[in-house]
């Protein structure tokens, strides 16, 4: 017998609360005792209520839950309940942070995470295996494309809460009613010189999209935004001269110029290869066209990066030579085919950089760990952080990713980019990836004291290998493992996974606004095939503007949910050192031209939003 204090904590976000009276019980290793009508889940609200229990508990191992219906029912987000009492040492802590819906039982064990050996006497077994059950019903692999990694249906503990679920629906109508308005008059106005598309250019543009308006043509330009742009994931250093770079008699000077550049390792390439071939879609009647281009950049002392040639669809028999331009062409040839190039860009960047590396790929590893790891298991605590011409490039895609592009110290050295200090991205990137790797390794440290205790967890086995081989579809011969066999693979391993979901996403998604605003900087479609003068019309680049504002807005942070109370030490110096890197790239920044700030850990979400 004894009193217990119990703390219910409600979510602060709208419609969060719940007028309905709620029952917990308090489960330790022997029984449980049932406490009734402990109050209602108001919103921001941690209610405390002292519980007289009839029977002696020891060491509480789970909250029971049940919502009580009435004549009105409202779903309810409970953050978490903590429990005081005789035999807790203390207060028991109970991460929930999910929606009580119905009038079923839910079950919250305590928070402290356990691996299988943690358990010796199978104390939660029953539940690990029952909680697995259930979620394997509610996330189902589905299908979509042969070819494409699996998606999942969605599920409302996984959607937005209902203030940032207003925010984006309200944002994404008031777009639309622009677009509905302004772009019927787009009808009538035809773009017959570069400076109309300022009747677009939209009034809430970023300094960033002022200076990409007025420079995208200047040739340092085009070349720093393969560095730190909106798409930084193309650029790699040549290790010798494409195989597809045809250069027809009298070009000789041309050649020997790549070759010097070759020769000192300060020849780069950009090569969009993977949209050979690719059937563009019809918009409003009219056949759109993409083009595969190459481009042959060099790197100059003070780090700028200029374009030495322009190479707009890859060489193909029994056809002519495929055309290459160059600085020396006359300005608007030369403009035409940077302006080609952007088009690509854009295309990739949006399928293959976007969603493809920060969407589909994170939505992979959530599907997975909600399928293979209990709530208990301590990775789950970790990572658990809150048809057309497009499905071709996709699959292209997929077939091109790897577990070391995933990684920026193995994709930066792939790319031969480590040494080049005008690649902020990759300064950045790299210590961002190195502030979560030493958080990781110091949080499963806790858990895993050697090779053999990660070989021994078969939840964590399952979870890799469900990932590679059912999430992914068979990734492991592209270098994705199906197997955890040390300490180091599996934080590394760790680490990949929360860099995705987290600093992946914005390094892509945050500079859409910045260098797509002003539309020959990266149209999103050609009308004629290359290399002919194509720019899109005013109705079709308005609805770009108006999409890419709307996708490039710095959505409001999310909330961190975590049922894992981290060692205060390993906690602590995770956040003293990303204020430290915050603060850096900000002193960084204002010493810049060009600032490059999507990586900056206070603009970094701690997962994928939009």
């Amino acid at each position: 017998m004894g009193k217990y204090t119990v703390r219910v904590a409600t979510g602060d976000s709208l419609l969060t609360d719940s007028p309905n009276l709620l029952q917990l019980w308090l489960v330790d290793e022997h029984g449980e005792a049932a406490a009734t009508g402990v109050g209602k889940g108001e919103r921001g609200l941690r209610g405390q209520f002292e519980i007289d229990v009839p029977l002696h508990l020891g060491r509480l191992l789970m909250v029971k839950l049940r919502k009580h219906n009435a004549l009105l029912s409202l779903d309810w987000f409970c953050k978490w309940i903590s429990a005081q009492g005789p035999g807790t040492q203390g207060e028991a802590f109970f991460p929930c942070y999910r929606w009580v819906q119905g009038h079923g039982i839910l079950c919250l064990p305590e928070g402290t995470a356990r691996t299988v050996s943690d358990d010796p006497q199978n104390l939660f077994k029953k539940y690990r295996e029952q909680e697995l059950e259930e979620r394997r019903k509610v996330y189902r692999w589905g299908s979509w494309k042969d070819g494409l990694i699996l998606p999942i249906a969605g599920n409302r503990d996984e959607q937005f809460l209902e203030d940032k679920d207003l925010d984006f629906n309200v944002s994404l109508a008031k777009g639309l009613k622009d677009l509905a308005i302004k772009g019927t008059l787009d009808f009538t106005n035809c773009v017959k010189r570069l400076e109309d598309f300022k009747k677009i250019f939209p009034r809430g543009k970023t300094a960033l999209a002022e200076q990409v308006c007025d420079s995208w043509k200047n040739d340092t330009f085009f070349g720093y935004q393969f560095l730190n742009g909106a798409n930084p994931m193309l650029l790699r250093r040549s290790s010798r001269l494409p195989a597809r770079l045809v250069l027809p008699p009298g070009m000789e000077d041309l050649k020997t110029q790549l070759e010097k550049e070759l020769q000192a390792g300060s020849l780069f390439e950009v090569d969009f290869s993977l949209l050979d071939g690719v059937k563009p879609n019809v918009i409003i009647f009219k056949q759109q066209y993409v083009a595969a281009p190459l481009v042959m950049l060099k790197l100059q002392p003070d780090g700028g990066l200029l374009p030495m040639v322009i190479q707009l669809q890859p060489p193909r028999h029994g056809c002519p030579p495929s055309l290459l331009f160059l600085p020396s062409d006359p300005p608007m040839a030369w403009l035409l085919a940077k302006t080609w190039v952007q088009s690509s860009d854009f295309q990739l960047r949006q399928l293959q950089s976007h969603l493809l590396r920060g969407h589909l790929i994170a939505e992979v590893i959530a599907v997975t760990t909600m399928r293979s790891l209990p709530s208990l298991h301590p990775i789950y605590k970790v990572v658990s952080t809150g048809s057309g011409g497009h499905v071709d490039i996709l699959r292209r895609a997929m077939a091109c990713l790897t577990y070391h592009s995933l990684c920026p110290p193995h994709d930066l050295d792939d790319r031969g980019l480590l040494d080049v200090k005008s690649s902020l991205y990759g300064q950045d990137a790299i210590r961002l990836w190195g502030i979560i790797s030493r958080y990781v390794e110091g949080m499963v440290g806790l858990f895993y004291k050697s090779d053999q205790a990660v070989r021994d967890d078969l939840e964590l086995q399952a979870w890799c290998r469900e990932m590679t081989e059912t999430g992914l579809q068979r990734a492991q011969d592209r270098g994705f493992p199906i197997s955890l066999e040390s300490w180091t693979q599996l934080c590394h391993f760790v680490t990949m996974c929360i860099f995705t979901c987290t600093g992946q996403h914005p390094s892509n998604h945050l500079g859409q606004l910045d260098w797509y605003s002003w539309i020959p900087n990266g149209p999103c479609t050609m009308w004629k095939p290359p290399p002919m003068d194509s720019l899109p019309d005013l109705h079709q680049a308005r609805m770009q503007k108006t999409f890419t504002k709307f996708l490039g807005r710095r959505p409001s942070q999310s909330s961190l949910y975590s049922g894992l109370r981290a060692p205060r030490a390993v906690l602590r110096q995770f956040r003293e050192e990303l204020a430290a890197t915050d603060k850096e790239i900000e002193v960084r920044n204002a010493a810049l031209d060009l600032p490059c700030e999507y990586l900056r850990p206070s603009v970094v979400e701690n997962s994928v939003t939009i």
